[in-house]
C-alpha cells in the first residue's frame, strides 16, 4: 500500500496557550537556561570564539542556576563577564578556593555573582547566584582554540552536550562536591560535579542554539567546507547553524587548504619576550616498516549501544587487516568485564586474525565502562623494547575517573608504547582522549559517523606503523625557547606543530627541526612577528595541561606553579576560576532556590533506566528528567533482610523508559542518588531544599579509643618499609586482619574496612604493591593525626 505524505499547513496546529516557547515547564516554571550562542571566528588554524549563556528567572524567589556544558578540550578560557539590569561586570581569575569564598560571600550579602570552574580538560561548570526573579542574566566566555590539520583538512569541532559517564567505585559518605545527580565515589571524587540530570527523550527543545562560524582562509586556498551533523546556511564567509537544531552533539566543520611551513613570534607587551607557534611538514621520505607488537582494546559498554558498536567492530576488524605475519596482536574487548579470543599476544596469522573478527563480530554493547583493568592489560603485554608497540582504543571515552585512569597508566605511557585512540560517539569524551594519546605520543581521532569512520580509520592505518622521522629536536637560533609543547615524532600527512615561549637575543630568527629518517633529517624555518593574541593563550593551556598531567601522575608540589601560571597569562585552569561579582546589592541574602540545568540525551543514546548499578559497584549514568519543584516521594521500606528500593517517579514524571538491564538490587544509597536526580544537587544545589536520610545516618566514627593501636601499626609500617618486597607483601597480608579488627572495636569504619578488603590481596602477584604500600601510610597517617588531609581543589 502506497500511502501520501502531504505537508501540515502552520494554520492547522496552532501552540497551546501559554505553554511557552522552547521550555519545558514544571510546578516552579521553566528551566533557567533560555539560550546559548557560539560565534567563532576561524582564522588559518586557529579559532577564536565567544559563548554566551543566557539564564531567565522564572520563579517568584531570588535564584541560583547551574550549568555544566563542554568546551573543546584544548581551548584556552581566556576572559569572562557577566551582564545583567544594563550592567556589565567583569570577571577575575583567583585561586579556585578564593574564587569560591568571593562568590559565596557575594550571595550572603544579597549580590548578583557569577562564576566559571573547569572540572575537567572540557567540562566545565558556571553558576550565576542571586537572579532576581522575572530577570534575565547573560554571561560570555572567550576562548581560543587551535585546528588539528592534517591530509590537507582542517577542523573546528565544538562540543555542546556533556555525555553521561560511567562512575565506577564506591561512594563516599558526607556532603557531595556538586549538585549533579550521581554519588561521589572513591574512584571519582568530584562525580557530582560533571553528572547533569539529562532530558529523556522525546522533551521539546528547552534551549534555543545559534551557532556561526566565520572562516577566514588568511590567504590559504579553501577548496572545500564540510557540517557533518548540522544543516548550516552559508552567505559569504559566514556559516550559521539553522533554527531549531538541538544541544544533543558536537558541531563539527572541516575545510580543506595547503598547510605551508610557518614560524612565527607573538611578542609580549614588553616586546623582547614572547610566544611561538612552529609548523613544520613532514618530510617526503620512504615508510620504514619493523615488527609490532599491536594490543586493541574495544570498549563494549552499554553506551556504546547502536551505531557506534557497529562503528566500532568495523574499526577493529580493519586494524586487525593492517597485520602482516611479521606483528603480533592481541584483542581486549571490555565492559564491566573483561574479554579475549586468545590469551596474550599471537602471531598475525590468518587462524588468529580470523579468530579475532569473529570475536569482534559477536559482540554487543552491555555493562559498565570499566577501563583501568584493561589498559593496565594491555600495557602489560607490551613489553617487548624491541618491537614497534602500538595500543589502540577504540571508546566513547565517557568514563568519570579520568583522573585515577591517567594517574595509574601515565607513568607508563611515557616510553616507547604509543597510543591511539579512536573516539567514536556524536558527543565525544575527546579531552580523555586525547590526553591519553599526548602521552602515549600517538593519535586521537574522532568519529561522529559512520560516514566519518572511512577517512577516520585510514588516519590510524597510516599511524600504525613506524613514524617517518624519530627523535625529533628544535635548534633555535636568535632565540633562547622554554616550554615547548610536546614534539614527538612526525607520521605522514601531519605537520609537525609546536608552541612555546622564547626571548630574543639577535635581530634574524628562526629554528631548524632535526631528527632521524633513512638518514639524518633537518628543516629550517625563518620567523615572522605576528600579533596573534590566541598564540599565547593557546601555549599557555597546553602548558598547564602539561602540569595538570603531572599533577594527576602523582607531582602534587606543582599545584603552586600550575595556580601561577594560570594567573600570569589569564589562562583558565582546573586550580583556578573566574569569579564576577555585583557590587550591587538586589537581594535580601542568599538565594532561595537553586536550579541545575538539566541537558539533551546525546543524540543516538538509547534511553537508560534510572538506576544502573554494576555487579562490580559501579553507577551508570542516569537518564533523568528535570525537576525542578517537589522531591521524590519517600522510598517504600525494604524487604526484610534487603536494601531499600529506589524511589518511585512522580506521575508528571513518566514518560515510558526502556526496561532497566538486569542488575542486583541497588544498594542503599541508590534512594538518595535517584533523589538528588529528580530534586538537583548538592554542595549549594536543591538538595539542601530535601531530606537526605543517607547522610543524617552516618555521624563521624569516634577513633579515641584506636588511634594509640593506629600508631603502633604506623610506627611498624615505617620499620617493615625496607624490607624485600615479598615480605612487605606478606606484612601487609596480616595487617589487613588487624585493620578489620581495628574497624569493628569502633563499631564499624568504612575506610579502614575498605582498605583491609584491599590489603587482603597484597600476596597475589597483580597486586600494586607500591601504590598499597603508600595508600596504607595516608590513610593511617591521617587517622592518628599525623598530617590533615588536604582539601582537593574541587571542594575549596
Amino acid at each position: 500500500m502506497t500511502v501520501p505524505i502531504t505537508p501540515i499547513r502552520p494554520d492547522e496546529v496552532l501552540p497551546v496557550p501559554d505553554a511557552g516557547f522552547g521550555a519545558l515547564e514544571t510546578e516552579k516554571g521553566n528551566l533557567p537556561l533560555e539560550s546559548v550562542d557560539v560565534r567563532a571566528s576561524v582564522s588559518a588554524l586557529t579559532a577564536g570564539v565567544e559563548v554566551v549563556q543566557g539564564f531567565r528567572n522564572p520563579h517568584d524567589v531570588p535564584l541560583e542556576a547551574t550549568y555544566v556544558f563542554p568546551l573543546p578540550p584544548r581551548a584556552a578560557v581566556t576572559a569572562f563577564r557577566m551582564e545583567a539590569d544594563g550592567h556589565v561586570v567583569e570577571g577575575v581569575l583567583k585561586e579556585r578556593g578564593q574564587a569560591r569564598a568571593d562568590y559565596a560571600h557575594a550571595l550572603q550579602e544579597g549580590r548578583r555573582a557569577a562564576i566559571a570552574e573547569e572540572d575537567r580538560p572540557d567540562v566545565f561548570a558556571i553558576r550565576v547566584g542571586n537572579i532576581v526573579p522575572g530577570e534575565r542574566v547573560t554571561v560570555h566566555l572567550d576562548l581560543s582554540q587551535p585546528l588539528p590539520y592534517e591530509d590537507g583538512a582542517a577542523e573546528f569541532r565544538f562540543p555542546l552536550v556533556v555525555a553521561p559517564r560511567y562512575v565506577p567505585g564506591a561512594p563516599l559518605d558526607g556532603e557531595p562536591a556538586g549538585p549533579g545527580v550521581e554519588p561521589d565515589t572513591d574512584a571519582v571524587p568530584d562525580a557530582s560535579r560533571i553528572t547533569p540530570p539529562v532530558l529523556l527523550p522525546g522533551f521539546p527543545s528547552p534551549v534555543r542554539l545559534g551557532l556561526s562560524v566565520t572562516v577566514d582562509p588568511a590567504g590559504l586556498d579553501i577548496t572545500e567546507i564540510q557540517s557533518s551533523l548540522h544543516d548550516v546556511d552559508r552567505e559569504g564567509d559566514t556559516l550559521t547553524v539553522r533554527p531549531g537544531e538541538r544541544l544533543d552533539r558536537d558541531f563539527v566543520l572541516r575545510f580543506r587548504y595547503a598547510a605551508s611551513t610557518s614560524l612565527t613570534l607573538t611578542p609580549d607587551a614588553g616586546g623582547e619576550e614572547g610566544t611561538f607557534a612552529l609548523t613544520v611538514l613532514p618530510p617526503d621520505v620512504a615508510e620504514r616498516r619493523t615488527p609490532r607488537d599491536v594490543v586493541l582494546l574495544l570498549d563494549r559498554s552499554g553506551s556504546m549501544s547502536g551505531w557506534k558498536m557497529v562503528a566500532a567492530r568495523r574499526a577493529a576488524a580493519r586494524i586487525v587487516d593492517t597485520l602482516t605475519a611479521a606483528d603480533r596482536f592481541a584483542v581486549i574487548s571490555f565492559d564491566h568485564v573483561v574479554e579475549q579470543p586468545f590469551p596474550g599476544l599471537e602471531k598475525a596469522a590468518d587462524r588468529t586474525r580470523y579468530r579475532a573478527v569473529e570475536h569482534l563480530a559477536r559482540l554487543e554493547a552491555r555493562g559498565g565502562t570499566e577501563m583501568l583493568r584493561p589498559l593496565e592489560t594491555a600495557l602489560d603485554l607490551l613489553a617487548d623494547p624491541g618491537r614497534d608497540r602500538v595500543l589502540v582504543m577504540v571508546t566513547d571515552g565517557q568514563v568519570g575517573n579520568e583522573d585515577q585512569v591517567i594517574e595509574r597508566v601515565g607513568a607508563r605511557l611515557t616510553g616507547d608504547v604509543r597510543v591511539h585512540t579512536v573516539g567514536i560517539d556524536q558527543a565525544v569524551n575527546a579531552g580523555f582522549l586525547g590526553r591519553l594519546a599526548l602521552l602515549g605520543g600517538g593519535r586521537c581521532e574522532l568519529v561522529e559517523s559512520e560516514d566519518r569512520l572511512d577517512a577516520a580509520m585510514e588516519h590510524i592505518h597510516r599511524r600504525i606503523g613506524a613514524p617517518l622521522v624519530t627523535d625529533v629536536t628544535l635548534h633555535p637560533e636568535g632565540l633562547t625557547v622554554s616550554g615547548v609543547t610536546h614534539v614527538g615524532s612526525v607520521f605522514p600527512g601531519v605537520p609537525l606543530t609546536a608552541f612555546g615561549r622564547y626571548r630574543a637575543t639577535s635581530g634574524k630568527a628562526s629554528i631548524s627541526v632535526r631528527g632521524q629518517a633513512a638518514a639524518p633529517w633537518s628543516q629550517t624555518v625563518t620567523a615572522r612577528e605576528t600579533a596573534n593574541p590566541a598564540v599565547r593563550a593557546i601555549w599557555a593551556r597546553a602548558e598547564l595541561r602539561r602540569l595538570e598531567d603531572r599533577y594527576t601522575i602523582g607531582e602534587r608540589t606543582l599545584e603552586q606553579r600550575i595556580v601561577e601560571t594560570s594567573l600570569e597569562f589569564g589562562v583558565l585552569c582546573r586550580f583556578t576560576a573566574f569569579v564576577a561579582v555585583d557590587e550591587r546589592v538586589v537581594g535580601d541574602g542568599p538565594p532561595v532556590h537553586q536550579v541545575i540545568q538539566p541537558v539533551e540525551t546525546p543524540a543516538g543514546w538509547e534511553t537508560a533506566s534510572p538506576v544502573q548499578l554494576t555487579a562490580a559497584g559501579g553507577v551508570m549514568p542516569m537518564m533523568a528528567q528535570a525537576s525542578l519543584g517537589f522531591s521524590a516521594p519517600a522510598p517504600p521500606p525494604a524487604a526484610p533482610g534487603g536494601p531499600p528500593m529506589p524511589a518511585p517517579m512522580s506521575p508528571p514524571m513518566s514518560p515510558p523508559m526502556s526496561a532497566p538491564m538486569p542488575r542486583s538490587a541497588p544498594a542503599p544509597k541508590a534512594a538518595g542518588r535517584l533523589r538528588r536526580a529528580f530534586g538537583g544537587g548538592g554542595g549549594g544545589g536543591m538538595d539542601r531544599m530535601m531530606p537526605h536520610p543517607g547522610r543524617e545516618q552516618a555521624p563521624q566514627t569516634d577513633l579515641s579509643g584506636i588511634v594509640a593501636l593506629l600508631e603502633g601499626e604506623l610506627t611498624r609500617l615505617a620499620q617493615a618499609k625496607a624490607r624485600p618486597d615479598d615480605e612487605r607483601r606478606r606484612y601487609l597480608a596480616d595487617l589487613a586482619s588487624r585493620l578489620r579488627v581495628a574497624a569493628q572495636m569502633v563499631g564499624g569504619h568504612q575506610e579502614l574496612t575498605a582498605l583491609a578488603s584491599e590489603l587482603e590481596w597484597a600476596e597475589r602477584a597483580d597486586f600494586d604493591l607500591a601504590r598499597g604500600w603508600a595508600k596504607t601510610e595516608e590513610l593511617l597517617t591521617r587517622l592518628t593525626g599525623g598530617a590533615p588531609e588536604p582539601k582537593p581543589f574541587w571542594k575549596r
